[in-house]
């Protein structure tokens, strides 16, 4: 009788891999390239969304390689999903250098793998390999982009206001949840926009983000 794993399938040896990305080309060539290494198999390939972490929680993969920067999704909190849920799951996120503010995000999660989309193929298969045996591969040049950032040149109180806008909230509706007067408001406002080297509100918001300070 075969062996079977928690999810009721034959226990062949190999890397079970879930690869989540949104571009089919590039999807489907990691299908190939990860398919063709003997130790491994791919149990499900899907875009970026809600779905992944659910699909994971069925299939119980050894290695969930994620796209982490995909515009208008958040692979960051699928990330965070994977790390909570399945902390047998380890996690191989595939970024850019831009922005930092998600690579240092990433770094935060304690994620095992982190690996640059223009590597060579050869170093996200080591690393798929490095993090099945509970070791750490993380690509240096992404470490230095997000050192890049610097420090967070923001007081707590321009953070707590920089954060209220950021979700939406006006002036005065900030002046009202922080007890405080609508001038002293423009007035830290003012203050982040200049640390932030921005000329509109929206612009220091965005620069935070993406340097990671909010």
């Amino acid at each position: 009788m075969a062996l079977r794993r928690s999810d009721g399938q034959p226990d062949t040896g190999a890397i079970r891999v879930l690869l989540a990305e949104d571009m089919e080309l590039l999807r489907t060539a990691l299908v190939s390239v990860i398919s063709e290494e003997e130790d491994m198999e791919v149990v499900a390939d899907l875009t970026c969304d809600h779905q992944v972490v659910a699909v994971a929680q069925r299939l119980r993969p050894d290695v969930a390689v994620v796209s982490a920067d995909v515009p208008e999704k958040d692979g960051l909190s699928t990330v965070r999903e994977l790390r909570r849920r399945l902390p047998d799951c380890q996690v191989v996120a595939l970024t850019t250098s831009r922005p930092p503010g998600l690579i240092k995000r990433l770094l935060a999660t304690n994620i095992p793998g982190l690996i640059d989309k223009n590597a060579p193929a050869a170093r996200l298969l080591a690393a798929i390999r490095g993090v099945a045996r509970g070791g750490t591969m993380i690509d240096t040049n992404l470490v230095m982009a997000a050192l890049s950032a610097g420090r967070n040149p923001f007081t707590p109180r321009e953070l707590h206001v920089l954060r209220l806008a950021a979700a939406g909230a006006s002036g005065p509706e900030i002046a009202k949840e922080l007890s405080l007067s609508q001038g002293t408001v423009r007035n830290y406002l003012s203050n982040a926009m200049n640390k932030a080297g921005a000329r509109t509100r929206i612009d220091a918001i965005r620069i935070a983000t993406e340097s990671g300070w909010l």
